[in-house]
């Protein structure tokens, strides 16, 4: 190690902390990168210099949510996305270093500060919904982790529901949002949708009918219960007549579920649904 760098190595036995000097202009340089309009450089660093670094750091910033928000970044024109990404990078603090979960902390953020009077009233719902598609890519559980029996009978068994299938519901159509479609009022009725990562490692989404969304909500709740037994329910739910026609309508759901990679199969003990690694 060289003079120069050996000069701030910590004595034995003491933190390893930065000179005031060296800690005063780290803070002043991050300070405004953050907020420049507000914070004003170092003294001694070029101004020149300073400029690549804010564009740098900001643009990257800017681009990672772009990515990750697609549809919401498409509805700001450049000065408003720039202005909302500003907000961001400059009043929130990230809980995390991980680019990864950039995202979750902006979501985390819109959630969190007072709304403005141009937001448009489905913000936090349509970047809850596209932030989804993105926790569940780089959720680390397998589905080939999950204790089930892939050709299981559906009825007499116990189905084995996805922990990567998430059923969600929103007072906007937040997967029909556009440019050219920005609703302002919530929906008549909710919006239910069913967002998971199949075998394959893909994400998909698929729009819910009320029976559906009860059954995927009892298969959650009530997982030691068998097929038949949850649509008993769902029938008793909805107060159908004829329970034996949602019965027999919901056996062809379940299949399909399980073809999607939403049901998994069925378990024949109840207790436990994942191997130890």
């Amino acid at each position: 190690m060289s003079a120069r760098s050996s000069k701030y190595r910590p004595e034995p036995g003491q933190p390893a902390e930065p000179p005031a000097q060296l800690a005063k202009l780290q803070h002043e340089f991050a300070a405004h990168i953050r907020d420049p309009d507000r914070h004003s450089a170092p003294a001694d660093v070029e101004d020149r210099r300073m400029a690549i670094y804010r564009r740098l750091f900001f643009n990257n910033i800017s681009s990672l949510l772009a990515g990750n928000f697609p549809v919401l970044r498409g509805l700001y024109d450049e000065e408003r996305w720039r202005g909302l990404v500003r907000e961001f990078y400059a009043e929130h603090r990230c809980r995390t270093p991980l680019f990864p979960e950039v995202a979750k902390e902006f979501l985390r953020y819109l959630q969190e500060r007072e709304g403005r009077d141009d937001d448009p009233p489905f913000l936090l719902e349509l970047a809850h919904y596209e932030w989804v598609e993105l926790a569940l890519s780089l959720d680390t559980r397998e589905l080939d982790q999950v204790v089930a029996d892939p050709d299981g009978d559906l009825m007499a068994g116990r189905p084995v529901l996805s922990p990567l299938a998430w059923a969600l519901s929103y007072r906007y159509p937040v997967h029909l949002i556009q440019p050219d479609y920005q609703p302002t009022e919530p929906a008549f009725e909710a919006t239910h949708l069913l967002v998971y990562r199949d075998r394959r490692d893909q994400v998909k989404f698929m729009l819910l009918n009320d029976v559906t969304r009860l059954l995927l909500q009892r298969l959650q709740e009530s997982p030691g219960a068998t097929g038949t037994e949850q649509l008993l329910g769902v029938a008793q739910d909805i107060r159908h007549p004829e329970p034996q026609q949602v019965v027999a309508a919901g056996a062809k759901v379940l299949e399909d579920l399980r073809q999607r990679d939403v049901l998994l199969g069925t378990r024949s003990d109840a207790r436990d649904e994942t191997r130890s690694n």
